[in-house]
């Protein structure tokens, strides 16, 4: 390694601490993780299964088993580096009680039987719930882990072959609201960036994300740009103290919620100073408002629908005069000249500027609105889709974008479109070769009114593939009692015992990673293909085939007509003839299949870096210049949306704030991570961060328990005072990694109206000495 590729690896492991640092070299994954000679070891290429960034990885190979990891320096994404969880990822394939065989629930207890019996049973309780009570009594929940092919079969089971539009996925949960922020802005679903726009923008703001910890590999590569490039700022804008903020040039905190205000006063900053492109705007730019005061989906059976309405930019202006930032310093906690200095940066003329955002605005009851603004703010400087200059929402899961985003496994969404539109239904039920009537028209159930819809008894019937929602759903207790009333029925497809399999009927053993052949999506649009490198434990068997036998079993062979070696190249082809043509064209499965992954739209042999602009995008008809074509004038749309507050802020009887997250250590539930002994050593349990002086007058010390109670539930975890974050006074912070402390027992199922999406982040609690 030369001089300068340690710095930079130094340099990164600085943001995230010396316990969890990138470092180079390899990991062993056997016991006392023992060093082998290179030599012995053949080596294989995959995508990391952690996150959404989509890591390339080596995976070692030996008598086989996978027994080491080390970053692939031919992937464009993370150029052979890796986060603490990538380079332990194959020890997540190993742990001791990995689920090996079906489970049946007889007499109350979960005992082993065959494959064949617990698939006969599954098919035969779906169908006996059709039969009873009708085809929108069953529904599926699936995950951003699915790889494509899962998710494609489960569409096309679900909606194409059963008839319903029950299919959801727990992508919901962590970016719905990006979804829609997408096309009620743009008209399509995804970045127009990519990862590359790290690699020449001067200002990077973070918007209530704290990449050190949730996007280690891209927040290395931030830190690398800034030592190469002086004037490279990072700008950490969030609600707590994190190893972001410390590695940041600049840490502004603001009061939750009020970001929807900050955005508003940077594009009042921006106009009043003079630092609009007006050419831009007004040549590719309309502008709408919505409407206002639309609830908080706190009621079942809740329903909403925006209405879009043009204004001119008089009227907006009108509009943005309630934000000045002067008038919101109280509201938002952030001083006016923080607020200007913001605004600069995004107004400067000679600065490239990339906004990075995770959950800290999509899990958020405005969600949608938020993600709004901060495009305004890029499209009223014209500083979109070009390299450096990129609005871009990241992902949590390695196939979040490929499997939910473009597979469509939402409730409203077909792999090309929605279910709503005419033209798209037909398009599927052709490809699909069903009657196009199987496909209905109107979405059923986004993810929590699918659980709502359990307790009430809508849906009897329930299969659960590779997520873990007796840990991840808001307002939790509701959600497990009703998975346990009589009359219901819990399949689970998962690789480890966990909160999810314990309330199930059936548990499925999942074949993981790369114990199957398979293809993730990540953030930046790059698909990337992996194949089966070792085989599955036991009677373990991937979920696309899964999903194939139950439906083979309910009489639909002629739909899943593939036999196993070669069902994935065929679901491969029918799922591109979705996507033909020059907006959203997919990578040939023997281009996946050579290089470390592809982007698309796939033109012509060449991956697509920046959409809606000619000079790279050749879907754009405009010549070289911007065309916004997933709107119907090639207009990107402005929005005007006011600040609203959450639905639960802090009172007399419940003072403090909860907001939930995770860790760089632990992976959402934790279900694989807490498995890696390394990791669970570094972060063995969950705990609560509080404020030092709130941890003073309570009188509570590092380590010493504290209760948080909500008007939905109680618990008790050990303090963090000046450990790893900071939150502001009456705030607290809770990973939500740990099986064993179940804080979303405590929080809110309140979403955002327009994306369905729940907020995790603004919960009022009291705080008190266990």
């Amino acid at each position: 390694m030369n001089r300068r590729e340690f710095i930079k690896r130094m340099a990164a492991a600085s943001a995230i601490t010396a316990a969890v640092a990138m470092f180079p070299g390899i990991v062993f994954a056997k016991e006392q993780m023992q060093n082998l000679p290179d030599g012995d070891i053949l080596w294989k290429k995959s995508p990391c299964r952690f996150c959404g960034v989509g890591c390339g990885l080596k995976i070692g190979l030996q008598e086989g088993k996978a027994v080491a990891v080390k970053g692939d320096p031919e992937s464009s994404v993370n150029k052979g580096l890796c986060c603490v969880k990538g380079y332990h990822s194959v020890m997540a394939l190993y742990a001791k009680d990995r689920l090996t065989k079906p489970l049946v629930r007889k007499n109350g207890k979960l005992v082993e039987t065959s494959m064949e019996e617990a698939l006969d049973l599954v098919a035969s309780k779906m169908q006996g719930t059709i039969d009873k009570h009708g085809k929108n009594a069953v529904s599926m929940y699936g995950s951003g882990q699915w790889t494509i092919p899962d998710g494609y079969v489960a569409s096309k089971f679900m909606k194409g072959a059963i008839g319903t539009n029950n299919l959801e996925a727990n992508a919901r949960l962590c970016m719905a609201s990006a979804v829609t922020g997408f096309l009620s802005s743009f008209g399509m679903d995804e970045p127009m960036g990519c990862y590359e726009d790290i690699d020449h923008a001067d200002v990077f703001v973070l918007w209530g994300n704290n990449m050190a910890e949730m996007h280690p590999v891209l927040f290395s590569r931030m830190l690398d740009q800034r030592m190469q490039r002086k004037n490279v700022k990072i700008i950490d804008l969030a609600t707590r103290t994190t190893r972001t903020s410390t590695a940041s040039d600049r840490s502004i905190l603001f009061k939750p919620q009020t970001d929807l205000a900050i955005a508003n006063a940077i594009c009042y900053e921006i106009i009043n100073n003079g630092w609009m492109d007006t050419g831009f705007v007004k040549n590719h730019c309309t502008i709408k408002k919505g409407k206002t005061n639309i609830g908080y989906g706190l009621e079942d059976k809740f329903a909403f629908k925006d209405e879009a309405k043009g204004i001119d930019f008089e009227e907006f202006k009108e509009f943005l005069k309630d934000y000045k930032p002067e008038d919101i310093q109280e509201l938002t906690g952030v001083s006016a000249k923080d607020i200007k200095y913001l605004a600069y940066l995004y107004g400067s003329p000679n600065q490239k500027v990339t906004s990075f955002w995770c959950m800290g605005m999509n899990q958020h009851t405005r969600g949608t609105w938020i993600n709004n603004l901060v495009y305004n703010i890029h499209l009223l400087v014209g500083k979109i889709s070009t390299p450096g200059n990129s609005p871009f929402s990241l992902t949590g899961q390695p196939s979040a974008c490929g499997t939910v985003r473009e597979v469509g496994t939402l409730t409203h969404k077909l792999p090309h479109g929605v279910v709503m539109n005419e033209k798209d239904r037909k398009m599927a039920a052709e490809i699909w070769k069903v009657p196009v009537e199987n496909i209905q028209p109107k979405p059923s159930l986004h993810t929590v009114e699918m659980f709502r819809a359990l307790d009430r008894g809508d849906v009897r019937f329930m299969w659960i593939q590779v997520t873990n929602p007796m840990v991840t759903m808001p307002k939790l207790k509701r959600y497990r009692e009703a998975a346990q009333k009589d009359d219901r029925f819990i399949v689970v497809s998962d690789v480890y015992p966990t909160p999810t399999t314990d309330i199930a009927d059936v548990v499925l053993p999942s074949a993981m990673w790369i114990e199957r052949e398979g293809m993730y999506g990540n953030s930046e649009r790059r698909t990337q293909h992996f194949d089966q490198l070792v085989d599955a434990p036991g009677e373990s068997m991937s979920d696309t085939w899964q999903i194939i036998e139950v439906a083979r079993r309910m009489g639909f062979e002629k739909l899943f007509p593939w036999t196993y070696d070669n069902h994935i190249e065929e679901i491969w082809k029918e799922y591109s003839l979705f996507h033909k043509g020059k907006k959203h064209g997919m990578v040939p499965l023997e281009v996946l299949k050579s290089e470390p992954g592809a982007q698309w739209p796939y033109v012509d042999g060449k991956s697509t870096k920046w959409r809606f602009h000619g000079k790279y995008d050749p879907a754009c008809s405009k010549g070289d210049t911007y065309d916004f074509y997933g709107k119907p004038e090639g207009k990107a749309w402005i929005w005007a949306r006011p600040y609203e507050p959450a639905p639960e802020e802090q009172d007399q009887e419940y003072p403090f704030l909860l907001n939930t997250g995770r860790v760089v250590e632990h992976w959402h539930t934790g279900s694989m991570t807490r498995r890696i002994p390394v990791l669970h050593q570094a972060v063995p349990n969950g705990y609560v961060e509080l404020h030092p002086e709130d941890a003073k007058i309570m009188g509570v010390r590092n380590g010493e328990k504290v209760k948080l109670t909500s008007r939905r539930g109680e618990i008790e975890l050990p303090a963090s005072i000046n450990e790893r974050g900071k939150p502001v006074r009456g705030h607290v912070f809770v990973p939500f990694f740990d099986e064993g402390l179940l804080i979303n027992e405590l929080t809110l199922d309140a979403f955002c109206p327009i994306s369905k999406q729940p907020d995790y982040k603004k919960c009022a609690i009291k705080v008190g000495k266990a």
